[in-house]
Parts: structure tokens; C-alpha cells; sequence
């Protein structure tokens, strides 16, 4: 029988979008997904949250649970059984799972063992990593960002083997390239597998929970004509490598469109949609 697929996303560092990269990744996931599906089919994608301070839970509450493209589970404090069976649920129609998970503080960033610590959410975290096919760790291009993402790789990932992926997140490109380059000479430093897709920032990201939104609705931001010419130079936009080309087209695309086409970058360069 085949197993749930399950994305984890994970970073010691509080704040570096763990949230808005879970829930804007699941819904295009859950939209690639339901292609082919009855409109009033259930949807195969659910978000796991195991963070207490629970911005997926309220995210969801303000678009509406029965408007989400997915389920959503808060599930900090579940037991660890129940975690422990997240890869196991594609009888009940589940085929990916993505986690949302807290940040945490370590007392001892030099001691032993993994840095998690002996709470109950510790063993939490244990439990959802025991059964997650893949890590993906968003990371800001901000110094503070480094340390704490390095940590989690080398006390939390690389001793359990698992497959992970740093992905640059909210880089802002008007403050130019010289933080995104630091951030990927660092990353490339300490052999991070970076995510060749950057996630941009835009005020259209961080406003979407207030306005009802993930990914796949921004296009209601904008005119028809406007996600016409979108669609038209999409194709030509995704296989340029000429950063010149590229800046030149994306002048063309109106900006709630640039921010999503970020995420649906970010989850085919992946395959996150992609089968276990």
C-alpha cells in the first residue's frame, strides 16, 4: 500500500515563515492534486500543525475551514501514536501531509544530542520527523538566520539522515542582491542543498491570512487580462536563466502574480505534488 507523503518544515529560528511557506505550498499541492477530481471531491492534502502558537489554526479560522483547498489539523498536543501514523493515510484519502512546526530555544547550543529538549512538544517534533519523507527549512536572508538553520541541520537532520532542503525566503528585492548572495555563499559554505527557486517578499504575502487568501486566489487580485498576459509569458518567464530577460518579463506581470508564481516555482522545482 502507498504511503502518505509528508513535508516537514523546520527551523529553530522563530519567524522565518515556516507558516505562510506551509500553508501557500500545500494549497498549490492541493490544487495540482485535485486536477481531475469532482469539485465536492474531499481533498488528498492536509496540513499538520504541532505548533501551540498555532498561526496555520488561525489562518484557516479566517478563510473558513470549509474554504480551505486542504484539511487542517491542529495537532500539538495529539498523542504521539496518532503523529506517528501520519505517513499511513491514504485510506483515508490523504496522499501528502505538510507540518507546520514551532521554533525552539536551546539552552546548550553546543551540548549533546539534538537540541529539542525533554518537553512534550520535544518528543512531538520526534514523532513527526520519524515518519517525514522530506525537510524543507525556510531561511531569511539575515545573518541571525544562519546559525540557528546550520544548528538544525547538523544536531536535528543530517544524524537522523534525513533529506532536507534550505529555501531563501522573503527576500526582499528592492534591498538589491547583496543579502541574497551572503545568504546563498554561506549556504553553500556549510554544503546546504539550496532550493534554486528564491521566495520573494511581498506585502501580498504577509496581508494574505487578513484577506482571506493563499496562493492559488491571488489571481483574484488581479484583472483578466492581466492573468491572460501571465499565462502567455509564463512558459517563456520559467525556462529564461538571463536574469536580465527575466527582470524585463517580470515587468509585464503584475505583482500578486509575481508572488505566486514564486510557490509554484518552489513546488515543481521540489515535486512536492509528486507522489512518495
Amino acid at each position: 500500500m502507498k504511503k502518505t507523503k509528508v513535508v516537514t518544515f523546520l527551523n529553530q529560528k522563530g519567524g522565518p515563515g515556516k507558516s505562510t511557506v506551509t500553508m501557500n505550498s500545500a494549497a498549490v499541492v492541493a490544487e495540482r492534486c485535485s486536477e481531475g477530481l469532482a469539485d465536492d471531491a474531499p481533498s488528498p492534502v492536509a496540513v499538520v500543525s504541532v505548533d501551540p502558537q498555532g498561526s496555520a489554526t488561525w489562518w484557516a479560522k479566517v478563510i473558513g475551514h470549509n474554504n480551505l483547498p486542504f484539511h487542517l489539523i491542529q495537532a500539538h498536543d495529539d498523542s504521539l501514536d496518532m503523529l506517528r501514523r501520519l505517513n499511513s493515510l491514504t485510506q483515508a484519502g490523504i496522499s501528502h501531509v505538510f507540518v507546520d512546526t514551532p521554533g525552539w530555544h536551546e539552552f546548550d547550543p553546543d551540548g549533546p544530542g539534538d537540541g529539542l529538549g525533554d518537553s512534550y512538544s520535544a518528543q512531538v517534533m520526534r514523532a513527526v520527523l520519524d515518519v517525514t519523507d522530506e525537510v524543507i527549512l525556510p531561511c531569511l536572508t539575515e545573518p541571525l538566520c544562519f546559525d540557528p538553520t546550520e544548528r538544525t541541520i547538523r544536531r536535528l537532520l543530517a544524524p537522523r539522515g534525513k533529506k532536507y532542503t534550505v529555501v531563501i525566503n522573503n527576500w526582499d528585492p528592492r534591498s538589491g542582491e547583496q543579502r541574497l548572495d551572503k545568504t546563498r555563499s554561506f549556504g553553500t559554505k556549510h554544503q546546504w542543498p539550496l532550493a534554486e527557486t528564491v521566495l520573494r517578499g511581498y506585502s501580498v504575502h504577509t496581508d494574505a491570512p487578513a484577506h482571506r487568501l493563499l496562493v492559488p486566489q491571488y489571481k483574484e487580485l488581479v484583472t483578466p487580462v492581466q492573468l491572460e498576459k501571465y499565462e502567455s509569458l509564463r512558459a517563456e518567464l520559467w525556462n529564461t536563466t538571463d536574469k536580465k530577460k527575466r527582470k524585463e518579463l517580470e515587468k509585464q506581470i503584475e505583482t500578486p502574480l509575481k508572488a505566486a508564481d514564486d510557490f509554484y516555482r518552489f513546488v515543481d522545482e521540489l515535486d512536492l505534488a509528486g507522489e512518495k
